[in-house]
């Protein structure tokens, strides 16, 4: 099934343990490459998380976000390391005192100082279930709106691979033609600058030339290269960078195309082939 790289998912929890929520994003990228926030009391965890997300997700710059909140017990009073908020309290009077012009404490400020209010630490064993819960089910808005995005661009490469099937058939009709057109004209240019031209010579040369400007090569591995981009978009694996490479052999054949051109009609369909390659390519490279 053919995914975006480009998602975004949020969900919620809670329980005994308290309040936990999880934010990811993922945006195109060569790789698979994770960034993980969350507390530090649970970075514990952080193994466990990356192994989630790489179960689901096989390429794309991934952001993860975590917050989590411990539900509190019910007491009169915050616990507070009363020797550790004396000791905070003495060192910030005695700089005061060295100070000209200083503020006076403020007691919030006192409070924030790292391990002043004494709080329960989470255990990342006993909260891992339900945090790894949470990501799952974080990865699976995040799936289906990968999913979504690339069934939307699916149709859109489909829809150019039929145009470029039908450009390449009309190529294909038309060089009988134009390879008479071209024979037949410069024929009549030899026949006028010389009227004394060796018959077998000039078969030879405008076979020759004929032969140059031949795309019937060009024309084959172009329909098997759409053919390709086809059977691809139905595989159920990761396909971006397989299209990716397709697009570069597509582009290749058209500029060949073009380089043979010796008339006003293939050099068009060279740069109709070449704009339907681009729109194709720019929306591979957000296809995982």
């Amino acid at each position: 099934m053919t995914k975006s790289m480009t998602a975004y998912g949020r969900a919620e929890l809670s329980g005994d343990w308290g309040e936990a929520s999880c934010e990811i994003r993922s945006v195109n990228h060569r790789y698979l490459e994770m960034s993980i926030r969350l507390p530090e009391e649970l970075r514990l965890l952080e193994q466990s998380i990356r192994e989630h997300i790489a179960a689901q997700l096989k390429r794309g710059k991934v952001d993860c976000n975590i917050r989590f909140e411990q539900r509190e017990n019910a007491r009169e009073a915050l616990p507070v390391n009363q020797a550790l908020l004396s000791k905070v309290i003495a060192t910030a009077e005695q700089t005061t005192a060295q100070l000209k012009t200083a503020a006076p404490l403020n007691a919030l400020e006192l409070l924030r100082w790292p391990g002043v209010l004494d709080r329960d630490v989470p255990d990342p064993e006993a909260i891992g279930t339900p945090l790894l819960e949470l990501v799952d089910q974080t990865l699976i808005a995040v799936v289906e709106t990968r999913q979504r995005e690339g069934e939307k661009t699916k149709t859109m490469i489909l829809d150019r691979c039929k145009a470029a099937k039908d450009i390449v058939a009309n190529v294909r009709v038309q060089m009988p033609a134009i390879l008479d057109g071209i024979r037949e004209k410069l024929t009549l240019r030899v026949q006028e600058l010389s009227a004394d031209v060796n018959n077998e010579r000039l078969e030879q040369e405008l076979l020759l030339l004929s032969q140059k400007m031949d795309v019937a090569e060009e024309m084959d591995r172009l329909d098997a290269h759409i053919d390709e981009v086809q059977r691809v978009l139905d595989q159920k694996e990761p396909v971006g960078r397989r299209l990716d490479f397709l697009m570069q052999e597509m582009n290749r054949e058209s500029n060949t195309l073009g380089s043979k051109s010796a008339h006003l009609d293939t050099t068009g369909s060279s740069v109709d082939l070449k704009v339907l390659i681009e729109q194709m390519r720019e929306q591979i490279q957000n296809i995982e």
